[in-house]
């Protein structure tokens, strides 16, 4: 048998370390452990702390940033497992000179300092600029919806919740009522009365959960034109229930703001909102206070630097705050693609999305094939019959709708009748209602017709064509290397400063890869 040299791993070893010498030039921990203590000033942290008098020592602010973004650069949310690696990894040890940070420690350092989480992001973007990676001529802005600390079982708007806390109070009057009748009749059924006395206790916590909320609580009111009460949360009711491609979600929509020539993230904010297009203005304005607060530029905005965003910023009132501000954007509307000649013949080539998710809906004549005019408010149905004005109203955003119904007489004998509606019987009742259509149409040159005719221009295609490019690498990056699918924090400012932490791992990555740090 071949004499090899002996090993145990089961062994301990005294080794001298520098820990300098571990962080290798090149590597994201070098890069961070340079850029922290050369180019940030961290004193937005000291003012945090109220121990110089006395009291025990702190960690510092220097360590625990290295160790955190380094953590996250690894894909590490845990607070006890980058723990575990302070005690154990040896790049960890490098960054935190082998002190071993409590997770309470750590996990509180990650909550309680959103705003100079902020005034790092501004210094790491200011380097950035510096190393000339900061183009300055294209941004591209998008969200990305993710699930945060909170239950979407715990969802539902006022109403809904005292409804829920009445049913939850009967199943505990049940439930006691139950419980005597077994100490009358079975005495000796201890684990049956065991069960219902459990399920009382579950059931009177999350009673008084629902209770105290509802105590306090003031209705919550979305942010679209018609100010209607949305679901409020008991566990974060700053969080919002989302529709995404992997189902409903509670949580927070992650939106960056990204420069066309490096990828670098220069505003990143988080909204408790499935609706973007309230999130377009305090995105611009972040940018301009970021750039003014560095001195990089006091309006980049105005200097013709193109922004994107995809359809779920457009709105009339976006468009004409753009357009009275200057801002030159490119924001397509929803029937972008429609009106584009090259996805003219899309459907009819292959067919309407989504068709097969649809169940019981029957298939009628298309509204396009009636025959409208604006200017006399007349409609006239394919069978040649004239249907009556329902009703006429604005829109705002200089759009008005018009909607039509077939007279009773012309649909209920009308041969075109099994095709046209949907529930044709409907016709042959009295109280019943002929086929209804509608035509929106806009009414003089609205903000939204003025950005109709810049993203449908051939620059105009060109530009917006960059958007995707831009910023879904960066999301993929932060998603997929990086492991962040959800939050793991309460609040929106602390989802904000936990999302900025990830958006900081990614610009840094970038000064590794592209800058000259010295």
């Amino acid at each position: 048998m071949p004499n090899f040299k002996k090993y145990d791993y089961n062994q301990s070893s005294m080794v001298v370390i520098n820990f300098e010498e571990q962080l290798r030039p090149g590597t994201f921990e070098f890069t961070l452990h340079r850029l922290i203590d050369n180019h940030i000033d961290l004193s937005a942290f000291y003012d945090k702390y109220k121990n110089d008098a006395g009291g025990r020592s702190a960690y510092d602010p220097a360590i625990l940033l290295k160790v955190i973004l380094f953590a996250y650069s690894k894909g590490i949310t845990s607070s006890r497992e980058i723990q575990w690696e302070c005690e154990h990894n040896i790049i960890f040890k490098a960054l935190s000179c082998d002190s071993v940070p409590h997770f309470t420690s750590i996990a509180s350092f990650i909550s309680s300092y959103p705003d100079a989480v902020e005034s790092v992001f501004e210094q790491v973007l200011l380097v950035c600029d510096e190393q000339g990676l900061i183009g300055n001529e294209l941004f591209a802005i998008d969200g990305c919806k993710m699930p945060s600390n909170a239950s979407k079982e715990h969802s539902g708007t006022l109403g809904e919740l005292a409804y829920k806390r009445e049913k939850i109070q009967r199943q505990i009057k049940h439930c006691m009522k139950e419980h005597k009748r077994l100490d009358r009749r079975r005495p000796k059924d201890r684990e049956r009365k065991d069960q219902l006395e459990q399920s009382i206790d579950t059931l009177s916590k999350h009673f008084d959960k629902i209770d105290k909320f509802l105590k306090t609580a003031a209705p919550r009111m979305g942010q679209g034109k018609r100010k209607k009460e949305v679901k409020s949360n008991i566990t974060d009711n700053e969080s919002g229930k989302m529709t995404t491609s992997k189902g409903t979600i509670q949580g927070y929509n992650g939106v960056a703001a990204v420069d066309k020539k490096h990828q670098i993230i220069i505003e990143a904010q988080t909204f408790g909102e499935s609706q973007e297009h309230h999130t377009l203005k305090p995105m611009l304005d972040g940018i301009t206070e970021h750039y003014q607060k560095t001195g990089m530029h006091q309006d980049i905005l105005s200097e013709h630097v193109v922004v994107t965003a995809d359809t779920g910023f457009a709105n009339e009132s976006n468009y004409q705050y753009l357009k009275e501000e200057g801002i030159n954007a490119y924001i397509p509307d929803n029937r972008f693609r429609s009106r584009d000649p090259k996805f003219k013949h899309q459907k009819t080539k292959h067919g309407k999305r989504h068709r097969d998710t649809l169940v019981g809906v029957k298939e009628v004549i298309p509204t396009s094939e009636f025959t409208f005019n604006l200017k006399k408010k007349t409609c006239t149905c394919p069978a040649g019959n004239e249907m009556w004005l329902h009703s006429d109203y604005s829109m705002g955003s200089g759009r008005r709708k018009l909607a039509f119904e077939g007279k009773l007489t012309d649909c209920r004998n009308c041969d075109l009748k099994e095709q046209c509606m949907r529930n044709p019987s409907s016709a042959d009742t009295r109280k019943g209602h002929g086929r209804q259509v509608s035509k929106t149409f806009s009414v003089g040159h609205s903000a939204t017709d003025w950005m109709k005719k810049r993203v449908d221009s051939r620059l105009g295609k060109q530009i917006y064509g960059h958007r995707m490019s831009v910023v879904e690498p960066v999301f993929g990056n932060i998603g997929t290397n990086k492991r962040l699918n959800r939050f793991s924090l309460r609040g929106k400012e602390k989802v904000q400063g936990q999302w900025r932490l990830f958006c900081l791992v990614h610009n840094i990555e970038k000064v590794m890869n592209y800058g000259n740090l010295q």
